[in-house]
């Protein structure tokens, strides 16, 4: 039976998100087959929209996970050129995740994994710099046994995240944003938490359904040696595979001096000594996805959790460029119920709602 609000997903990515117009040439990729329904929405809609042309894609995480087990040293180097060559055509990208396991690659070769992470990235830079771009996650049983969740439930969980009035969101954030901009020391508090840093001259960057559904966040960045202090991370994260909890972060002139992460301490160095970018942070941003309120181990959604942030030690994005360069990008979550945010000295957020009267709209409603 037709969800009706796969059909209301699917306009929000085509006229909101992605904008398609006459003459747009779509790609709309999809990793695992759950997806079919959302990506024939898409397609149609794409088409009616006037997109001269419109392509659609599935892969097989399973399938894929392959490469890194079985790739020689010299399978890894071959750059797939013909997909950069593709990519250079395309005006706008949706990609989809509808995998049953995010642990998949629990026990692939992590070092292949980096490797051909570092191979690829001009295929992420053509789409992220030269495209209109959006990812998505769609349902799955896998997906809702992860969020601890029925499918049902699950379901309902993701369409309200994502099926939300965008430009009211974007007005709400606007505040935040123009406070980031004029800001220059931030301090978080809280158990085993005491971080500071400065992001001054470092713009705050509304994320309002143009590029992540579900979206809901404004992120920044540190000035790249002013962190101090330490940081333990309450909700769970799964990278390359792998599940960390109570990742504790130590910092010193911007650098991560300590790691730990109980059992996983040593697959988290290693991850952080990826390259020399991998101990410094590329990111920092405040939750505020109104209908997104516990952690469901899914990086898209936690990211946003209302009452949130997220340090990210790795590669800064060009929006906010703190000049931090490295193959990792790993959104950490820090729930701050039992925290506090300050900016240059003036508690803005308290126990995850904001204090502050101009932004007391972005906090949900009860």
């Amino acid at each position: 039976m037709r969800d009706p609000r796969v059909a209301e997903m699917a306009k929000v990515l085509v006229d909101y998100s992605t904008r398609i117009k006459k003459g747009d040439r779509v790609l709309i990729s999809a990793a695992g087959f759950e997806a079919a329904p959302l990506v024939k929405e898409l397609y149609a809609l794409c088409l009616q929209r006037g997109a001269e042309y419109v392509e659609y894609s599935f892969s097989v995480p399973e399938i894929d996970r392959q490469l890194y087990n079985l790739a020689s040293k010299k399978q890894l180097e071959v750059f797939p050129q013909h997909k950069l060559d593709f990519f250079k055509t395309l005006t706008a990208y949706i990609g989809i995740s509808a995998g049953e396991n995010s642990m998949v690659n629990a026990t692939s070769n992590q070092k292949a994994m980096v490797a051909y992470s570092k191979l690829t990235r001009p295929l992420v830079d053509q789409r992220v710099k030269h495209t209109k771009w959006v990812v998505t996650r769609y349902p799955t049983q896998g997906s809702a046994q992860e969020a601890r969740m029925s499918l049902d439930e699950y379901e309902d969980y993701l369409f309200a995240a994502c099926n939300i009035d965008w430009s009211i969101e974007s007005k709400k954030m606007e505040k935040l944003k123009k406070l980031m901009d004029k800001t220059d020391k931030v301090r978080l508090k809280g158990p085993d938490t005491d971080l500071a840093f400065s992001i001054k001259g470092l713009q705050g960057i509304k994320c309002d359904g143009r590029y992540n559904i579900p979206d809901g966040e404004v992120f920044t960045a540190p000035v790249r040696d002013s962190v101090q202090g330490v940081i333990t991370y309450n909700c769970p994260t799964i990278y390359q595979g792998k599940e960390f909890n109570n990742i504790r972060l130590e910092f010193k002139d911007g650098r991560i001096i300590k790691a730990t992460a109980g059992e996983m301490t040593k697959a988290l160095n290693e991850i952080l000594d990826t390259d020399e970018g991998a101990r410094y942070v590329g990111e920092f941003a405040v939750g505020v996805n109104p209908n997104i309120r516990t952690p469901m181990r899914n990086i898209l959604f936690d990211e946003k959790i209302s009452g949130s942030i997220h340090f990210t030690p790795g590669q800064a994005y060009d929006e906010a460029d703190n000049g931090n360069r490295s193959a990792v990008h790993w959104d950490m979550v820090r729930l701050m119920k039992d925290g506090e945010i300050w900016f240059d000295d003036r508690l803005i957020q308290k126990q995850g709602l904001f204090v502050l009267p101009e932004l007391e709209a972005l906090n949900p409603e009860k």
